[in-house]
């Protein structure tokens, strides 16, 4: 009786964490069809679903299909990517702080993403590359600095932000020497996503492709991992070689998403803790939880960024700033 009642009773909380995913489904789909509905003119959902079933013409159309949809789809796999990232970060270095741009993997990819913007311009395409070099160099670093006889949360943190102040010093100095082409890379440096177009859906979507598809695959090694590294042993899995390959999975999906949108910070670490709380620890769930949550996230915050100050439009990182800032000092507080 009390086994039948025990398989009730994770039998009901499993239903309760896929009702959760499909609400974070949901809500993705809100924030994507308010991005493309809001703005300095709006448009109606009704004309929407015109304009992509139909290929109405108009002044609307010509928005929606050239300036608002390829800006939402940027945000929302931007979103995906950050998170995945994030919640991949938290689980191999056994850190809940963990986020790509906290401890300096997203100062790695800027620095290349900006080395090959401003001295070899009109490269663009080299950037995307270029970013995942950097940033899983700047992961090694930190790694390799945080590792005595083991890993602790609190070296990761100070690791990383020593080799983000100093992959910081990198990008001013290019700055100063390149001037003249600085203003290409300022709003780069916030995090936005302003003027981004069909030219970065198609830059960014097949990395969105292959670094969910490896996430999802590496999900038994990540909850294996959040066992420790002796059970993870015993078990039989390749604790480096594991950890290596999902630090350049998150490499990857960090590089891509800093490629496109620049340095946009805290989305990796406020995404993955909030699906945590919700479905829980099992990155089964957790991963699509937070990819889909990762979306709506972003595709929100973009929505108010550009409206709320209307004329003036703020990049959608200073808005993840000021929100991530506090969330990220509660944490330090609590896990300390």
């Amino acid at each position: 009786m009390n086994g039948m009642e025990q398989g009730k009773k994770q039998s009901g909380s499993f239903k309760r964490r896929i009702s959760i995913v499909v609400i974070f489904a949901v809500l993705a789909c809100i924030g994507f069809l308010l991005s493309v509905m809001k703005g300095s003119v709006e448009i109606p959902a009704a004309e929407i679903w015109q304009t992509l079933v139909s290929g109405a013409e108009g002044v609307h159309a010509q928005i929606l299909m050239n300036i608002r949809l390829p800006r939402t789809i940027v945000a929302a796999l931007v979103g995906i990517h950050l998170s995945l990232s994030g919640a991949i970060l938290q689980a191999i270095m056994k850190n809940p702080l963990a986020d790509p741009h906290i401890i300096g993997i997203s100062s790695g990819a800027g620095l290349s993403g900006i080395f090959i913007l401003l001295v070899f311009p009109g490269h663009e395409a080299f950037v995307t590359p270029a970013a995942f070099v950097g940033a899983m160099a700047a992961a090694v670093a930190i790694y390799l600095l945080a590792w005595k006889n083991g890993i602790r949360p609190i070296r990761i943190i100070l690791a990383g932000v020593a080799v983000s102040a100093f992959l910081g010093a990198g990008i001013s100095a290019l700055m100063i020497f390149y001037s003249d082409r600085v203003h290409s890379a300022l709003m780069w440096m916030v995090g936005g996503l302003s003027a981004r177009s069909w030219p970065q859906v198609e830059m960014i979507f097949p990395y969105t492709i292959a670094g969910l598809a490896l996430a999802l695959a590496f999900s038994r090694q990540l909850n294996i991992l959040l066992l420790g590294d002796e059970i993870a042993r015993s078990l039989g899995l390749r604790v480096e070689v594991s950890r290596l390959l999902l630090t350049a999975i998150a490499a990857l999906l960090a590089a891509s998403a800093v490629a496109v949108v620049g340095l946009l910070g805290f989305v990796g670490l406020i995404v993955p803790h909030a699906a945590r709380l919700m479905v829980g620890s099992d990155y089964r769930l957790l991963l699509p939880a937070s990819a889909l949550l990762g979306a709506a996230v972003v595709t929100l915050s973009d929505t108010f960024a550009r409206t709320a100050f209307a004329p003036v439009e703020l990049p959608v990182g200073i808005l993840m700033a000021a929100l991530g800032a506090p969330f990220f000092l509660f944490l330090l507080r609590r896990e300390l």
